[in-house]
């Protein structure tokens, strides 16, 4: 409070001087008497409008952070409405005070303008100029990599913000000619191959990366580096996004998904607003990790109502909780329960009347459904037999399934039975008037039971970090990326087609494990890589789409149409009925009678370790 009394009782001080100012270079100094006593009757109306404007303009804030760009359009447009606004007051005969030149107005506004800008691009130089001195000893000393665009905002957003508790004491930069130069008041040290002996020379506790300025190849190494030094390497995403001035710094520890380098995902045109804003919308599988993601982009377009159906009461619980906080003006309904269940679908539906179902209920994990084929039928199958058939009762607008790339030349039963339900919302979509669609992806970073969660548990655990085989890859994207390119997909769908994510390249799974290893602050040797072999239904590495399957551009980058012949509805209703019959058979005979009803599904039982790894494989888990 007494800093914005003190602000703007700056400001009028600032615009009164500016006022006479104008007046006298108007007069060359000389101001008629007249003229002056006018001056001085309008000095408190001139002020207390520009006062107004700032006040209105909330341009009085933030004069102790570092200026962007939008700061000082913000001023110039305090600046000329304040000046306007005093014009008209003054210029109206109607109102019949002093008469004022209209010159003198013009020069009172160019100069507020300058006051303004000027005040605050010096205050910025200043504290530049001075900031060693500004901040002696104060906060966890802090260097930051890169001197250029990205790494010059950084250091001004840190010392823009001193809540965050961090004084940057110099920069690292690769480019030989950057070593010495100043940036924002902080000197440029040197390369980051001597990271360790400047962090002591400059009692450095903390590292900042400013991404994605810094590419996953030399986050990877800076982290190597830090945890070699004994410093901690922290992130500040969205820098791109902090050179604008839209967001401000939020460092945070590295995370996997900063060494695998994916892009964030921008929205193409309007279409997903006009998908779902307004909407009603259901998700099924709402409580998984891809399901919960979907509702929460998904509330970012205004639906009306967001109906949250799964088994898992508590997830359910939990997440209904986050989304009415989030978004209380969208209607948030849990409903406990199954895809496998058609008649409590069918008056689900009825009562909710959604527009758009996202159908993201599934069994997951290949070595369980390896052991519970029926249940994989069940479920991934006949449940999205039901989804299917009653949205298209239900007269839903649009119904996105959420597919696999282990649908493609599938090995596994839940890979086999991911590809049918495909098959059958191709199947039906000929003959609907529901838009019905599959995204088909790869693995997501994080989800539960998936490959991340599981390494960092052995981890603390101390070991051994278990690796089915060496040269396992993988595709992989993070939950956010996934579930936005899964709105974006579905606005795009017209019915019957198959949509493949770009996953980029794939990752080999040993070297995730390196990477969490080296994330949680040890070296590759400090924990055993174990090889177990293949489980049932394993590849060595996925596709995202078949040799009969030419992949066709859409009007997103990161999202393609598998082309494709549409299956004949009849045969895909009779094959699954057929599969159908033999749940109650072993899961032997359920298996057998899945690839009768799939050619291309070639079950594949477990594999032996691999042999002895290479020398480079036995160094790091001897």
């Amino acid at each position: 409070m007494l800093r914005a009394a003190a602000v703007l009782s700056a400001h009028a001080a600032a615009f009164a001087v500016i006022y006479v100012l104008a007046f006298a270079l108007r007069f060359d100094g000389r101001v008629p008497a007249v003229v002056a006593a006018s001056a001085r009757a309008t000095l408190p109306l001139v002020v207390g409008l520009k006062l107004l404007a700032v006040l209105a303009t909330g341009t009085y804030r933030g004069w102790w952070r570092t200026p962007a760009l939008a700061d000082l359009v913000a001023l110039v447009e305090c600046a000329g409405l304040g000046s306007l606004a005093a014009a008209i007051a003054l210029l109206l005969p109607s109102l019949g005070g002093p008469r004022v030149p209209r010159s003198v107005l013009v020069i009172d506004g160019l100069g507020t303008v300058g006051l303004l800008c000027g005040a605050r691009v010096a205050l910025r130089m200043a504290r530049e100029r001075y900031y060693p001195l500004l901040t002696p000893g104060r906060g966890t000393r802090a260097l930051v990599v890169g001197a250029g665009e990205a790494g010059a905002a950084l250091v001004r957003a840190v010392q823009g913000r001193p809540e965050l508790g961090l004084r940057v004491v110099g920069i690292v930069d690769d480019e030989p000619r950057a070593a010495g130069r100043v940036v924002a008041g902080v000197r440029v040290l040197g390369g980051t191959d001597r990271l360790e002996a400047l962090a002591s020379r400059r009692r450095a506790e903390v590292v900042l990366i400013p991404t994605p300025s810094v590419p996953p190849r030399q986050v990877r190494e800076l982290v190597d580096g830090c945890n070699a030094a004994g410093l901690r390497a922290q992130v500040v995403p969205g820098v791109d996004a902090l050179l604008s001035g839209r967001v401000s710094v939020r460092p945070r520890d590295v995370a996997i998904e900063d060494l695998l380098g994916r892009e964030p995902v921008r929205f193409v045109g309007a279409s997903v607003g006009r998908f779902l804003s307004g909407k009603g919308v259901l998700v099924t599988g709402a409580a998984g990790s891809i399901g919960s993601e979907i509702c929460r982009q998904a509330l970012a377009f205004g639906p009306r109502r967001i109906v949250l159906l799964d088994t898992n009461e508590n997830g359910l619980f939990y997440l209904e909780r986050e989304l009415r906080g989030l978004a209380p003006g969208t209607v948030i309904v849990p409903v406990v329960a199954s895809v496998r269940d058609a008649c409590r679908l069918r008056l689900v539906l009825d009562e909710h009347r959604p527009e758009v179902v996202f159908h993201a209920a599934a069994h997951k994990h290949v070595p369980m459904m390896e052991a519970n084929p029926a249940a994989a039928v069940a479920n991934n199958v006949l449940g999205t037999r039901t989804v299917v058939d009653e949205a298209i009762r239900a007269g839903v607008e649009a119904m996105v399934l959420i597919s696999t790339d282990k649908a493609v030349n599938p090995t596994s039963v839940m890979g086999a039975t991911k590809r049918l339900a495909e098959l059958y919302v191709q199947s039906r979509a000929s003959r609907s008037g529901t838009r019905l669609v599959a995204v088909r992806f790869g693995n997501v970073l994080g989800s539960n039971g998936s490959v991340v969660p599981t390494f960092q548990e052995q981890i603390r655990r101390g070991g051994p970090v278990t690796v089915t085989h060496p040269e396992m890859t993988r595709y992989f994207m993070t939950i956010p990326e996934a579930s936005q390119l899964v709105l974006q997909a579905g606005a795009l769908g017209r019915g019957g087609e198959i949509f493949v994510l770009d996953m980029g390249r794939p990752v080999r799974i040993v070297d995730l494990a390196r990477d969490l290893i080296r994330l949680s602050g040890l070296s590759d040797g400090d924990i055993e890589i174990a090889y177990t072999g293949l489980r049932p239904g394993e590849k060595l590495f996925e596709e995202l789409h078949g040799p009969g399957e030419p992949l066709d551009a859409t009007r997103h980058p990161k999202i393609f149409v598998a082309r494709s012949a549409p299956p004949d509805p009849e045969a895909v209703s009779a094959t699954i009925d057929r599969l159908a019959s033999q749940l109650d058979h072993p899961p032997e005979a359920v298996v057998s009678a899945l690839a009768a009803a799939l050619p291309e599904f070639r079950p594949r039982p477990a594999r032996p370790s691999p042999r002895e790894p290479s020398p480079a494989v036995m160094a790091l888990t001897a």
